[in-house]
């Protein structure tokens, strides 16, 4: 049974164009193939999806008539071939036109954020997301801490801000794309004529172009450099969670906004805790005479040592609670735990009075 495209995606059949581009966001980047655990299937599925319900027409007619409906030739419930990726109206031999496909909508939408348009209607991209990992102490996660990076990464440029234009040139009608933002290659071949329009690459889908380009950008508005940025790593944070930094990824083109940070943060390992949600694990070895007798030890815990009581007839592998001595919860409320797992130590050498003593309570316990 076809699968329905509002599920793929995870939206209503009233979601609006906001939510979908924002489901598909979330989802390309979960699934993409070049990611860790991407998964390429899924990847295409949720393209299929996204490429139907982001075209208004194409998800009316998917409404309309369901699977199959912008992927039929002539006859189909459209009246001709409007799927795939020639868009609408766009598939005939003479006249082989790439335009309106949506595809690069999917793949600017993942990769290079949102768009803006130029005078000519031609398409400038945010800035790209930037993906990078820190590594940090099992004590800086307890505590939280503030940590510094350099990220080389397209910056705006600092003499042109982004405009690409020299400082004082006047802007101008692009002369190559005429204003339109686009130019169009056309190329024979034995099938009939293919027409393929690309971004002009002098005014980068503007339209428009500075009577003397900035000498510091050579007119693209942006340079490859290296930024500081300083951030707060939350006290608490989990193994292989995610920190989002709005507007610290790459510059966009012709001023748009830049791309988000996203940091992954893993964290070290520790000799002697180990995290179980909230809660700190350790564990402690008492002799036998303090298992049976009971007694009163130091417990190391992540905020420093801590007096607990040891009952008398504590037994091997019983776990005792110091309470509100675990990780201050990331959700801004309460505390874990610590729980101490109790191990019993057995002398591998006794001495003749101790072999002595351990006979003799053997004898009194009968066993």
């Amino acid at each position: 049974m076809a699968k329905d495209y509002y599920d793929i995606l995870g939206v209503s059949k009233t979601a609006s164009q906001d939510e979908i581009k924002k489901a598909f966001r979330k989802l390309a980047h979960q699934h993409h193939p070049d990611k860790k655990h991407g998964d390429e299937a899924k990847f295409k599925e949720i393209n299929d999806a996204y490429g139907t319900l982001s075209d208004p027409e194409k998800r009316a007619r998917y409404d309309k008539f369901g699977m199959g409906a912008n992927d039929q030739g002539p006859g189909g419930p459209s009246g001709g071939h409007s799927g795939g990726p020639f868009g609408a109206g766009g598939f005939n031999m003479n006249d082989f036109q790439f335009q309106g496909s949506g595809f690069e909508d999917m793949f600017s939408d993942l990769f290079g954020g949102g768009r803006g348009f130029g005078q000519g209607g031609a398409r400038s991209q945010a800035g790209a997301d930037i993906e990078t990992d820190i590594e940090i102490s099992f004590e800086e996660m307890v505590s939280g801490v503030r940590k510094t990076i350099r990220i080389r990464k397209p910056l705006a440029c600092s003499l042109c801000h982004g405009t690409g234009g020299a400082p004082g040139a006047s802007e101008e009608t692009c002369s190559t794309c005429r204003g339109s933002g686009r130019v169009t290659k056309t190329v024979q071949s034995f099938l009939g004529t293919f027409s393929q329009a690309s971004v002009c690459p002098k005014c980068h889908g503007k339209g428009r172009w500075f009577s003397k380009e900035c000498p510091t950008c050579k007119g693209a508005g942006k340079n490859i450099g290296e930024e500081e940025i300083s951030f707060e790593v939350p006290a608490g944070i989990e193994n292989g969670q995610t920190i989002a930094l709005a507007g610290k990824g790459a510059a966009g083109e012709a001023g748009m906004p830049p791309g988000d940070l996203f940091i992954t943060v893993h964290v070290r390992s520790h000799d002697l805790f180990e995290r179980r949600g909230d809660n700190i694990v350790s564990s402690l070895s008492i002799t036998f005479a303090q298992a049976a007798l009971g007694d009163t030890v130091s417990v190391e815990t992540v905020h420093g040592p801590v007096r607990m009581k040891i009952p008398a007839g504590t037994q091997p592998g019983e776990i005792f609670r110091i309470k509100g001595k675990g990780l201050r919860s990331v959700r801004g409320w309460g505390s874990g735990d610590h729980l101490v797992a109790i191990k019993i130590e057995v002398p591998k050498k006794l001495s003749g009075e101790e072999k002595k003593l351990i006979e003799k309570l053997r004898e009194l316990s009968g066993k």
